[in-house]
């Protein structure tokens, strides 16, 4: 078997060491997760769906019981053996557990309760915080992707209602991220948070990832054939039109895209020959052929090719007066990030350059560089049952009044205006209801989002 299959040893090395800390007569703990403010004011609360069956669907067996057992033994850690035994003996190996949270699609102001947790068998009492490890990273990191992309949408799509057309945008921001990841799961995961608001990936991993665990039935994302580098240098700089011409003759047809590296060597050159040698063709195959630099300053490099390439092909204005290239588009995929890409519509705007005529390509940026404290995330336990008593429970370390933890049982809740506030469990309040469903409980999927679900739940926000 697999470490990375057995959900035993799915934890930090010091959690199996647990059972033997909590108070004699510990019956129940109760922890909940939360972004403790960050980048960004709001989240969007995605991922968990992914984690629940991919993970938590597992029962434990006696195999992933003897294996644990002989790993933490050697590796310095006391171990639950009955516990876990326990699992499969009272429970058929699914973990007693009870897992709330708000809608996946959902954008919460930060600083409240995204998920609770909670076991359901007092004699599990230790099995809350165990999940930690796993869970929690399970909720951060697509949530942190989705809300990054989540914020840069309404960046594109604040400059689209100034200056173009809003019914591009779902194409606008295009996922580039897969090979600057740390593995192929992180692909999969973070590719399929981005794809919560967007539809142009070459992350084929969060595509799949969709597909398996939000049951999108029809193709959740798209992309277009493109060049690179190598498709293109291998030609010889002598033979660049033609390795142009090439790329026109094998995909450019009459309404598809196709994209183009053009900066190999010289992109302003490269943009002469696509306006001169090559116009007609371009014009004549009936495609919209996408320029794509590589290299520069993103926000100068951007506005100097569009510039070029009207040169070449011209261009109208559109019915809010900002002009828009005929036949040709440009796609820029060095150097972004949210401020980059700001600076980019902004510069085309005071340039009289309407945003139709610039896509996104986001690598690093989007999938890699941001990491739990982006959004201060924590799953904290807030309250315990001790001899049938439920007790606060809370940390306020003197050093950072920033990662005081929320104490008691908790809840999240939203008014008719759809703000989100958290409030003590046992409150209640004719305006608000409950934001947090049950996702699982006892080994069981109790709601199971699909895909259109979520992306238009984020919509409403």
């Amino acid at each position: 078997m697999e470490l990375s299959k057995n959900l035993i040893l799915n934890t930090d090395s010091y959690k199996p060491s647990h059972w033997l800390q909590y108070p004699p007569g510990t019956e129940t703990v109760f922890s909940y997760i939360e972004s403790r403010g960050g980048k960004y004011e709001k989240t969007l609360f995605f991922g968990l769906q992914m984690y629940l069956k991919e993970y938590l669907s597992k029962p434990i067996t006696m195999e992933m019981i003897d294996q644990a057992e002989k790993f933490l033994k050697a590796h310095g850690e006391p171990f639950n053996r009955e516990g876990w035994e326990n699992i499969i003996l009272k429970h058929d190996g699914k973990l007693p557990l009870r897992i709330k949270a708000v809608k996946e699609g959902s954008v919460v102001r930060t600083s409240n309760v995204l998920v609770t947790v909670e076991n359901t068998d007092p004699e599990f009492y230790w099995l809350t915080s165990y999940i930690e490890t796993s869970l929690l990273r399970a909720v951060w990191y697509p949530t942190t992707v989705a809300t990054q992309s989540w914020y840069i949408k309404q960046i594109i799509k604040e400059a689209l209602n100034e200056t173009g057309d809003i019914g591009g945008l779902a194409f606008k921001l295009h996922d580039f991220g897969a090979r600057g990841v740390s593995s192929l799961e992180s692909a999969a995961i973070g590719g399929a948070a981005h794809l919560v608001n967007f539809m142009g990936s070459d992350t084929i991993s969060g595509v799949l990832a969709l597909q398996e665990y939000y049951n999108a039935e029809a193709m959740p994302a798209f992309s277009i054939p493109a060049a690179e580098h190598s498709s293109i240098t291998s030609w010889g700089k002598e033979n660049e039109v033609e390795a142009y011409r090439n790329m026109l003759k094998q995909f450019a047809k009459p309404g598809s895209l196709v994209a183009v590296v053009s900066d190999s060597y010289d992109i302003f050159k490269a943009c002469e020959m696509w306006g001169t040698v090559l116009k007609q063709e371009v014009i004549d195959s009936g495609a919209t052929v996408v320029i794509r630099p590589d290299s520069g300053h993103p926000e100068t490099v951007v506005l100097d090719v569009v510039r070029k390439l009207e040169e070449g092909f011209g261009s109208v204005k559109n019915e809010k007066g900002f002009k828009v290239l005929n036949n040709v588009r440009v796609i820029q995929g060095d150097g972004i990030n949210e401020q980059s890409i700001r600076g980019i519509l902004m510069n085309l705007e005071f340039a009289g350059f309407s945003a139709d005529n610039i896509a996104f390509g986001m690598g690093g940026a989007l999938l890699q560089i941001l990491n739990r404290d982006t959004q201060k995330f924590a799953m904290k336990a807030s309250a315990a049952k001790i001899n049938g008593e439920w007790i606060d429970v809370f940390k306020d370390p003197i050093t950072d009044s920033g990662k005081r933890s929320k104490a008691g049982r908790i809840k999240l809740v939203t008014n008719n205006k759809g703000d989100f506030f958290t409030i003590p469990e046992k409150n209640t309040y004719v305006e608000c209801v409950d934001a947090l469903e049950v996702v699982w409980e006892n080994g069981e999927l109790i709601r199971d989002q699909p895909l259109d679900e979520i992306r238009a739940l984020s919509n409403t926000f």
